[in-house]
This record gives structure tokens, sequence and C-alpha cells, in this order.
């Protein structure tokens, strides 16, 4: 009987640690669990986005253009998909330079494929398939960005060229320098989740098509003074405006790549909400001071901008320096839109004002703002000037914004100039005035509406800027 105790009380002793390394590896799987659930809804609140600017860019273009700039939205994220999981989410992030990554092409979702090619996203336990959704949508944001500024002129072939060549020449080469292991991610650059790698990036490219398209008809009177060619209308804007917001708590917040832990991304979610709602109701008090009226797409401007602003900073900033950073956004891109279209640059939608500029603010704004806490906590980077880190962390975020910039704005140029030169970049001028709904796809996004101002005005109509 002895023995049979004895033995007994042996097997369960080595029977032990088989149960806790079980136990160990079911808590791990539940955390992995956890995690993935919750970055696969960060992803789809992000892809969600593109809900937002098809609504808020047709609201803020003619009526002529709206069904046209919605619609590209679908065409422009379908094209970035099979691209980036081609090629682009290889040269981003996998395994390779400072400058590229040259592993990781066609994702095929295996363990095998992300432990060979893939040792930047290693920190995170969740698959390599979600992940790749994840950095996906961020890229599908950025291309969003860069196409704002060929509203109402731009040809739809240039969409299908431009989607390829940005999702796998220029998105994923800053991309890498900052989040794949290269050389600004060596110095310490802190974009946390891409002020400058997703917003910059595609405001930058947006400036120069900008630039090479030219304004709008009737934009400017020949003394060069600009012509107001307002939106057609606001509620869907508003309404775009709202949905990008939620949209925003999966971009930064799901950039933890963590549900577990100490709910670091609920700080997260918190600091990117006090931006976003300080500068709607700083936008909205300057251009009532500036303005004589509390302009709606100043305010609109003023949300989207700090929302951009706090991508880079919410992670590394204390609450109170938040919201500093979402009211300056709001008023900078109040000042630098009415700055730009009285320069002649005819940007319908402000990109480079709310995304380009308000990128650059926030980016820097980390080595002013940046707490050694949290840049302890985070593991990039050091703390910013008014947390004792001197200049050094401030030095790093210019130098970023400086190369990034620089990159996108070259290649953007010979792309498109190349593009101008020989296919064209713009629609011709019976074209555009009879919008792009009707020129480039035989319909118009409200058919009844046109139709009925065709029918009042006769051939006149087809010649309005409705």
């Amino acid at each position: 009987m002895k023995r049979k105790v004895i033995a007994s009380i042996l097997g369960m002793l080595l029977l032990f640690p088989t149960l806790a390394f079980a136990e160990d590896a079911t808590a791990a799987q539940l955390q992995a669990a956890i995690n993935s659930v919750w970055v696969m809804v960060a992803a789809i609140l992000v892809i969600f986005m593109q809900a937002g600017f098809a609504l808020l860019e047709s609201g803020s273009t003619r009526m002529k253009n709206a069904g046209h700039v919605a619609g590209k939205t679908i065409l422009t994220f379908g094209i970035c998909a099979v691209a980036f999981w081609a090629v682009g989410f290889g040269f981003a992030f996998g395994d390779g330079n400072s400058f590229i990554g040259t592993t990781g092409f066609f994702v095929d979702g295996t363990i095998e494929q992300a432990e060979a090619a893939f040792s930047s996203l290693g920190f995170s336990d969740i698959n390599i398939s979600i992940k790749f959704m994840f950095q996906l949508a961020f890229a599908g944001v950025s291309l969003a960005i860069a196409f704002g500024g060929f509203a109402e002129r731009g040809k739809l072939s240039i969409y299908f060229i431009f989607s390829i060549l940005f999702t796998v020449v220029i998105y994923p080469i800053v991309a890498h320098w900052v989040w794949g292991g290269g050389w600004l991610s060596k110095i310490g650059m802190q974009d946390f989740a891409g002020s400058t790698v997703v917003h910059l990036q595609g405001a930058t490219a947006a400036l120069v098509a900008t630039l090479l398209l030219k304004p709008r008809i009737g934009k400017y009177n020949k003394d060069r003074t600009p012509n107001l060619i307002p939106g057609h209308n606001q509620v869907l804007s508003v309404l775009g405006v709202v949905i990008l917001w939620i949209g925003w708590f999966g971009f930064n917040p799901g950039s933890t790549l963590s549900a577990m832990g100490d709910g670091f991304f609920g700080y997260v979610a918190l600091t990117t909400n006090l931006a976003a709602a300080a500068g709607g109701v700083a936008a909205l008090i300057i251009s009532w001071m500036y303005l004589g009226k509390a302009d709606i797409p100043s305010m609109l401007n003023g949300v989207l901008a700090a929302l951009v602003a706090i991508t880079a900073a919410c992670a590394y900033v204390e609450p109170w320096a938040a919201v500093v950073i979402g009211a300056v956004s709001g008023v900078i891109t109040f000042f630098t839109a009415q700055w730009f279209e009285r320069g002649g640059v005819d940007d319908p939608v402000f990109a480079f004002s709310v995304h380009g500029i308000a990128g650059v603010w926030g980016t820097l704004s980390t080595g002013i703002f940046a707490t050694e806490k949290l840049a302890a906590q985070n593991g990039v980077g050091k703390a910013g000037l008014l947390y004792g880190g001197g200049f050094e962390q401030l030095g790093v975020q210019a130098l970023g914004v400086f190369g990034a910039f620089v990159f996108v704005f070259i290649i953007s140029f010979v792309i498109l100039g190349i593009l101008k030169y020989t296919i064209g970049l713009r629609v011709t001028e019976e074209e555009e005035i009879v919008g792009l709904d009707l020129s480039e796809h035989g319909s118009y996004g409200y058919p009844e509406q046109m139709k009925k101002l065709a029918g009042e005005g006769g051939e006149s109509a087809r010649t309005t800027t409705v």
C-alpha cells in the first residue's frame, strides 16, 4: 500500500512541471488571442476610415464630381491591397538594410515566413496575417490622402498607375525607415502611429499632384485672387469627419498591438480624443475671430489636423500636452490653408495643410513634450525639450520630417512628372466643366439633380460649376 502511495506521489511530482507548462502555454495562447482580436478590430476601424474619406471629400467637392470622388476610394484601396500584399509589406517590414526591406514578399500568413522575414514585427505575439491587415489599413489611408490633391481634375487612369507606384515605391520606404528597423528607427525617431509615415507622406504626394495639375477652372481671377468653390454638402463632410474620428481609435490605440497589461491602449485613446476635441474648438474660434463667422469646414479641418498631429505623440505625451498639440494644430491648419490658397495652390480638400503641416507639427511636438517615463515605456527615443531631454530628440524628429518630405516629394515629382508629359494627368477642359462623374463614368452621382439642372438651363447647364 505504501509503495502505491509513494508511486502516486512521485508520478504527480513528475507530472507537475508538465501541467504547469500547459497552464503557462494556455495563458500565452489566451493573451495572443486577445491581442489578435483587438488588433483585427483596430484594422477594421482604420479600413472603415475609407468611408470617412469618401464622405468628407465628396461633400467638400462639387456635385458634378461627387460620385467620382467617392468611388475612387474603393478603386484605390483595392489596388493598394494587392500591391501591398505582393511587394509593399515586404519593402516596409521585411528584413533588409537601413533603407529598405528585402524579404517577406507575397505574404502567406505562415509562422515560417514571419520568423524568417519580419523580425521588426517580432515583438508582437499576433499572427502575421493580422499584422499585415493592420499595416495595409495604414497604407490605404496614406494613399487616400495623396489622392486628395487630384480632386476634381485628375484622370481616372492615373489612379491605377500612381496607386501601384505609391504603394510599392514610396510609402513602404519611409515606413521601413521608421518602423521596419531602418535608419530613422535606429536613431530613435518617435512616430507612434504615423504623423510622418502615413500623413506627411500622403500629403506630400498630394502637394506635388496639386502643383503639377494646376488650379481648377474658375478658381483664380486674372489678378490671382482666389474664388470660393464650396463643397456641395457640409452634412456629408461632417459625417465623414465623425467616422474618421471614430476610426482613429483603431489608428492610434491599435498601434499598441496589445490589449493586455495595464491597458495602455486606453491611455493612447485618451490623448487622441483630447487632441481632436481641442483642435476642432480652436479652429472654430479662430475662424470666427478672423472671418467674422464660425466656419464649419475650418472646424472639421481642425479636428482632422489635431488627430494627424497627435498620431505621432499619443503614446509619448501627457494629457495636457495633447490638448496643446491639438489646439495648435487647429490654428496652424486654418492659417496655412488660407496662405496656400492665396499663394495659388488649389488644394480642394486642404490635404497638405491638414495632413502635411499638422503631420510636421505633430512629429516635432514629441521632441518638445515627450516625457522620460513614456519614452522609456515605449522603448523609443528620449524625453523632449520640456522634460530635460534638451534638443536631441527634437533634432531627431526634425531630421525624420526633412528626410521623409524630401524623399516623397522628389519621387512623387519624378513619377507624376513623367506621367504628365506622357499620358497626361488632367482631364480636358470640357470634361472638367461637365464633371468627372459624367466624363469618366457616364453617369452622375446625383442623376436627378443634375438632369433637373440640365433641363432648366439646357446646354448652358453643362458649363455650370455645380
